[in-house]
């Protein structure tokens, strides 16, 4: 009978993560828009961020689902707001927490396989995303750092902002990797808005708190997000959306258009959007439903959008390094939409 692997031989070959300044793929997105099916959509997308940078006025909002960011497209978020293509996130709490505040504490995620018995992970802690594998003890101590960083501040309703902008502030101290998109959106003054922060380690980590302090906590307030969000909507007027996977952070950097409305405040639909997903659009969900789709509530304009149906971290790759060696990025003015909302309170 074969000898199971041990917990350190299934935790041995850690995710390395890409680096988008190493490569320039223009030819690549070039050849591509002369192509058919994916390849040319993912060109149209490529091109279609570029206009978003090289647009002036334009807020560019990048929204974040799914475990790309486990899968080795961490750095490139980093390296889009570092190089100020980016001006405000939307992303799910385990994109954050789980997955970039997680690495920023020392730790790793490892190049697994989806052919294992699950039993066996399970019985050495270690927790499967795919192909991925993470060690359970240390995304423990992630929940930790997280209940320690509440511990240490005012007991008040926050919006998911800025406790993030607290994480990064504790990341400023005691982080161990340095490139951080959750350290970096704090160092360069970009907002990090979470909807549905509490479905991750940060999650673990408030319930902690609150049950120490039953009497006196702090608590989140996803109204206070969406507001925030709309805010800068209403601030910026023109905006883009740069989706990846789909879910509650795509919706939220939408229905900023319509709560603008409902505010009394008529802001243009959102000029530009690109998302890219694997969801069929036949059943009805946010996620797949297609930018298309969203023209008919009023929240994405028609003229540059453009549906990818691949899996992110085969084509966000290409697209990123597009941009970026564009260089269209380099006169960009710099939003600070993070003091704008402090400023705004």
């Amino acid at each position: 009978m074969p000898q199971k692997p041990t917990k350190k031989q299934l935790l041995s070959t850690p995710v390395e993560q890409i680096d988008i300044k190493k490569f320039d793929t223009t030819p690549l997105i070039e050849a591509m828009a002369k192509m058919s099916f994916t390849a040319r959509d993912t060109a149209s997308a490529a091109k279609i961020l570029d206009l978003m940078i090289k647009d002036k006025d334009c807020t560019v909002i990048l929204t974040l689902a799914g475990s790309t960011s486990a899968g080795g497209c961490m750095d490139i978020y980093t390296d889009l707001v570092k190089h100020n293509m980016i001006d405000a996130i939307v992303a799910t709490g385990a994109s954050i927490v789980d997955m970039d505040f997680f690495e920023a504490l020392g730790f790793k995620h490892y190049q697994g396989t989806p052919f294992i018995d699950d039993r066996l992970l399970r019985s050495v802690y270690i927790d499967r995303i795919y192909d991925t594998f993470i060690d359970e003890k240390e995304l423990q101590k992630c929940d930790m750092a997280i209940a320690e960083i509440a511990e240490t501040l005012e007991r008040r309703p926050y919006s998911s902002r800025e406790f993030i902008a607290e994480m990064g502030k504790y990341l400023v101290e005691r982080g161990k990797k340095k490139n951080s998109l959750v350290q970096t959106a704090y160092e360069c003054d970009v907002p990090i808005l979470s909807p549905a922060f509490s479905d991750s380690s940060a999650g673990f980590g408030l319930v902690l708190h609150q049950v120490k302090h039953p009497k006196s906590h702090l608590s989140l307030d996803s109204v206070k997000d969406f507001y925030e969000l709309t805010k800068i909507k209403m601030e910026a007027k023109t905006s883009g959306l740069f989706i990846i996977g789909g879910g509650s952070p795509k919706n939220f950097a939408q229905d900023t258009v319509v709560c603008a409305e409902v505010l009394g405040t008529n802001v243009p639909m959102h000029k530009y959007a690109v998302q890219i997903t694997v969801a069929d659009v036949r059943d009805g969900a946010c996620s797949s439903s297609t930018l298309k789709e969203a023209g008919s509530w009023g929240k994405v304009h028609h003229e540059y959008e453009q549906m990818v149906f691949a899996e992110a971290t085969s084509v966000l790759p290409l697209i990123a390094s597009y941009v970026y060696h564009q260089g269209n990025w380099k006169n960009r003015k710099k939003r600070a939409w993070s003091t704008f909302l402090n400023d705004a309170k």
